[in-house]
């Protein structure tokens, strides 16, 4: 990985660990904390695991630095969802094999995706977006499509349930009608963000094979797509291997293909460790902390899900104060900056401390903006272990102090 950014400022030398940033650099902006260790790590576990072929969602971190070390973890399937996700991949990763997975889509991305970068699979959950494919690709006799079926996000905690997914009424004529235009036919769905049971796949899987027998087509491709979870205060998911063995057995269960096969498009478990933030307390008030970033920077989902990010004061010597339950205020003039938390911290956190908030790889990094003009400017290299991993030591060849969650080396 490059060790330069100009864009982000990345450090030319890897830091220890978040304290050592902290300590050397005190930081007026916030600066991202970067574990290519971990991403790495993730991607072997996937690669190594998963019973099918894992291919990285792109939407949740598009860095071009995480593509790359993802690629060479053996990760070679990239789930894209827009055309401008399309272009970065077939611009970083050229021989990466791209599935363009979101089911409505400009009839000119389309287009762009199979004539100018090779783009063969492609989802769907009506008619009309099937009807808009096969013209968009002038009836191409290469294409996988992949219907896209609603399924239950009961058992995750964000659903995806409500704007994408064919309903069971709408499920049996789109599948025929696929099956006559793919040269592969797959099926698709989505249990949701942080799925926190196995049995949101078990549940997806029985509506997989209801569809396949009311139409009575022959399927090549089971797609569970993502919600593989990650761990956060609050939200401790059983191993990804039980996640794994339940969707094995179903898949093996299908009445499908006997060549079929098995993808996932993990995006959060693959990429949530690979980051984290390091944020300056500006002002506290009572048991409200000021922070130079929020709502509109990597703090999105705290902001505005009520995401419970794992905390820690970056001081030294370590806080022998209890911890209090925080708030936090972001940058912005905004009331909607704000994170209510709580995020534990020693009673003692005052302005000018800092703070690493964990596990921003997924999303944080993806979905900030520079509104009020604030944003971090600065990323750097660490090499101490995330805040919390679902990836034991043995996954692991380049670290051997791999902490879970509420622990750290």
């Amino acid at each position: 990985m490059a060790k330069h950014d100009s864009a982000l400022g990345l450090a030319t030398a890897p830091f220890a660990n978040a304290v050592r940033v902290a300590d050397h650099l005190r930081p007026v902006q916030p600066v991202t904390l970067l574990r290519p260790h971990a991403a790495r790590r993730a991607a072997r576990f996937f690669v190594e695991n998963f019973p099918g072929t894992s291919m990285y969602a792109v939407k949740a971190n598009p860095s071009p630095d995480l593509l790359q070390i993802l690629w060479h973890s053996g990760i070679t399937h990239y789930d894209v969802a827009s055309i401008g996700e399309v272009r970065l991949v077939a611009r970083t990763l050229p021989d990466a094999t791209l599935c363009f997975m979101h089911p409505v889509k400009a009839e000119e991305a389309i287009a762009e995706a199979y004539f100018t970068h090779g783009v063969r699979t492609f989802s769907l959950d009506t008619i009309e977006e099937l009807e808009k494919i096969v013209r968009a690709t002038n009836a191409a006799d290469d294409l996988t499509l992949c219907v896209r079926l609603r399924v239950s996000s009961d058992l995750s905690k964000l659903s995806l349930a409500a704007k994408f997914g064919a309903a069971p009424g709408e499920t049996k004529e789109l599948l025929f009608a696929a099956r006559q235009a793919a040269d592969a036919l797959g099926i698709c769905f989505h249990v949701g963000s942080q799925a926190m049971s196995p049995d949101a796949y078990a549940q997806a899987m029985e509506r997989v094979r209801a569809a396949i027998v009311e139409a009575a087509v022959t399927v090549d491709v089971i797609d569970v797509g993502g919600g593989f979870p990650s761990a956060y205060p609050g939200m401790e998911p059983p191993p990804l291997e039980r996640y794994f063995d339940v969707i094995h057995r179903a898949f093996e269960d299908l009445p499908i293909s006997y060549s079929a096969e098995l993808w996932a498009e993990p995006g959060r478990a693959l990429c949530a460790e690979y980051s984290s933030l390091i944020v300056r307390v500006e002002q506290r008030r009572g048991d409200e902390l000021y922070i130079n970033d929020g709502a509109y920077g990597a703090l999105f989902d705290a902001a505005h899900v009520g995401w419970r990010f794992p905390v820690e004061l970056l001081r030294e010597p370590e806080s022998r104060a209890r911890d209090l339950e925080f708030s936090f205020y972001g940058p912005t003039c905004d009331d909607l900056d704000h994170m209510a938390g709580p995020f534990l911290l020693p009673a003692d956190t005052q302005a000018g401390d800092y703070i690493e908030v964990g596990m921003l790889g997924a999303y944080g990094c993806a979905m900030r903006t520079a509104f009020n003009g604030f944003g971090a400017e600065q990323a750097v290299i660490v090499e101490d272990a995330p805040m919390a991993t679902l990836y034991d030591e043995a996954a692991d060849e380049t670290r051997d102090n791999v902490v879970r969650l509420g622990a750290r080396g």
